[in-house]
């Protein structure tokens, strides 16, 4: 032990030689070199794909164990070790940045070196020493491991995801069944079409949101493959035969959900297509977002100059200038958020293209992006259902006032006066400033009584 300042260190060797680690880490020579060397942003390896490592870890000790490569009491403390650190009791020790090495080698030698610094603790009384390459990373290569992580943690954040998604998605059922009977104006291209109901308008994005489940829903199991048992170029070099196999059903009963071996080890080391297009149906879902509040923020426009056909919970001041301004706020942060997402999926298509012959070379920065994007939608779509999307309400009133003027009812007529009578009411309604009623009677193309037997709005929304 040394002391440099304040700090003490120790010595650790690795192949490279000797170098000094905090003496308080339990990380050792590969995790200190590669902080030294990539001393790169703020953005630090996703907590997912630590705890996912430190599943893989678990399972393989127990896999060596039972096929008489690693001793019983190793293993042991290796598992015990593995169910520790993501309880976070190693929360200081898992220190390595997002851009690193693109296998995420550093990243699984860290993990590595304090379940092996740990395992060594618990074992101290035997005098056996853990090695984190011999013991902890037997019959495993980074190569196999890394991605095989970044599939159990998308995976795990998807169904994180999906719950968010499904209560938003019961909110606005909710709101689309009591708000059936309300009629009020359509709108294409921003400007009024035939009538529709605020209900029906809001069932659009109920149905959205159902499809948006089922599609990630049907894209998720592409991930249940895993790559383990390929270790360093998809041969299965110094892995035992059934090891991946055995270690997937291990893996399995551990975390709660169903992995299986890839069936192309060579594809699973160098390509991440799944990850591709498992986002691929998360982008969706943003877009459907984006589409689902930019709708709500039109609609409660105003309060007294816009839209306002609804209102929206006033959850804080608006602005630092203009006294009593409430803006759409949920709406902006969601806004936000999809445009991030965006910019990840972006990240997660180039990155995914790196397979250079046998391995991918960018996956810590894809995992990265799609483990933010399931986060912050996640957190988003919850904001948005709490401090928007249950305080919507009908501006009743406003509703029928847009719903009687618009131009476009005049579409009612049309089967009975036809295209271009029906388009000249219209268009002298407008230019006269009157009611499609008066305009009607005016130019003399229906009687008082067969306009205002067809003219009815809510029959109008459900036709036949």
């Amino acid at each position: 032990m040394e002391e440099r300042g304040q700090m003490e260190y120790r010595l650790e060797r690795d192949s490279m030689g000797e170098i000094r680690v905090p003496a308080d880490r339990r990380y050792g020579a590969q995790t200190q070199r590669s902080l030294e060397n990539f001393r790169i942003g703020d953005e630090k390896m996703p907590r997912g794909v630590v705890e996912a490592l430190c599943e893989i870890k678990k399972a393989a000790a127990v896999v060596n164990s039972g096929l008489g490569l690693l001793d019983a009491r190793v293993a042991a403390a290796i598992v015990r070790a593995s169910g520790e650190a993501p309880a976070g009791k190693f929360e200081e020790d898992f220190v390595l940045s997002v851009w690193q090495t693109g296998s995420g080698t550093q990243t699984n030698m860290n993990v590595n070196e304090v379940l092996a610094h740990r395992a060594s603790e618990l074992l101290a009384d035997s005098g056996i020493r853990v090695h984190p390459n011999d013991h902890v990373n037997k019959s495993q290569s980074s190569n196999d491991v890394f991605p095989a992580a970044m599939h159990l943690a998308a995976m795990k954040a998807v169904n994180g995801l999906l719950p968010a998604v499904r209560q938003l998605r019961e909110t606005l059922d909710g709101k689309a069944q009591r708000f059936m009977k309300l009629v009020k104006t359509g709108r294409t291209h921003l400007q009024d079409a035939t009538p529709i109901t605020l209900g029906q308008e809001m069932s659009g994005w109920v149905g959205m949101l159902d499809r948006d489940i089922r599609m990630i829903g049907q894209a998720t199991p592409m991930l249940e493959e895993i790559a383990l048992g390929g270790t360093a170029v998809g041969t299965g070099i110094n892995a035992p035969k059934g090891f991946d196999v055995l270690v997937c059903e291990e893996i399995s009963r551990g975390i709660g959900m169903t992995v299986t071996p890839s069936r192309n080890k060579f594809q699973a080391l160098t390509s991440k297509d799944e990850l591709v297009f498992v986002h691929g149906a998360i982008r969706a879902l943003a877009m459907d977002l984006l589409k689902i509040v930019n709708d709500v923020r039109w609609l409660a426009s105003g309060p007294r100059c816009g839209l306002g056909e609804i209102t929206i919970p006033e959850n804080e001041p608006g602005s630092s200038i203009m006294p009593g301004k409430v803006n759409p706020t949920q709406c902006e942060a969601v806004s936000m958020v999809v445009a991030q997402v965006l910019g990840n999926d972006v990240t997660i298509g180039f990155a995914a293209g790196q397979g250079n012959f046998e391995l991918n070379v960018c996956m810590p920065v894809l995992i990265h992006n799609f483990l933010q994007s399931c986060r912050l939608l996640t957190d988003a779509i919850f904001s948005f259902d709490e401090h928007c999307a249950r305080g919507i309400e009908a501006n009743v009133d406003q509703l029928e006032r847009n719903a009687t003027r618009s131009l476009m009812n005049v579409t009612a007529l049309t089967p009975l006066i036809g295209y271009d009578r029906a388009a000249q009411v219209a268009r002298h309604a407008h230019a006269e400033n009157l009611t499609l009623k008066e305009a009607a009677l005016a130019l003399g193309v229906i009687a008082e009584e067969e306009f205002d037997r067809h003219m009815d709005l809510l029959k109008m929304c459900f036709p036949g």
